[in-house]
């Protein structure tokens, strides 16, 4: 399934990007500004130019990339929460509960928060992967 994105505005001067994917965990927001927003004003307009918006788009382009590569080549966090894996799993509380009451999927209880290791996801699913047989 291909990641999605969204853009949305922090302030007239920054927007944030997140990238949710099913395959990963979600990333966190990245905040970028970009120098054109920070121009002059000329009699309450900002004057923007092609050369300007040339360069928003190369570098909106090579930060959407980096987003997706991290997405797709390794995780972006460790340990991941119980409403994490299940919105990385699609799955309610209690299927996940099932989960650790039956031992298919580690876990770490430190102060009463359940913490799971991404990799170990990953590796139950691998393990649990079924092959059409023809």
């Amino acid at each position: 399934m291909v990641p999605t994105w969204e853009v949305f505005p922090k302030s007239f001067f920054s927007f944030a990007l997140k990238v949710k994917s099913v395959d990963g965990p979600p990333n966190d927001l990245k905040i970028k500004q970009w120098p054109f927003l920070l121009k002059q004003k000329h009699m309450g307009a900002t004057i923007i130019t092609t050369e300007d918006l040339m360069e928003f788009k190369v570098e909106l382009l090579e930060d959407i990339k980096a987003l997706l590569k991290d997405q797709n080549g390794q995780q972006g966090k460790k340990w991941l929460k119980s409403n994490e894996v299940r919105e990385l799993l699609g799955i309610s509380p209690g299927t996940l509960q099932n989960l650790r009451i039956n031992g298919t999927l580690p876990y770490t209880k430190i102060g009463g928060v359940l913490y799971y290791e991404y990799h170990e996801i990953m590796g139950v699913l691998e393990q649990n992967k079924v092959h059409n047989r023809i």
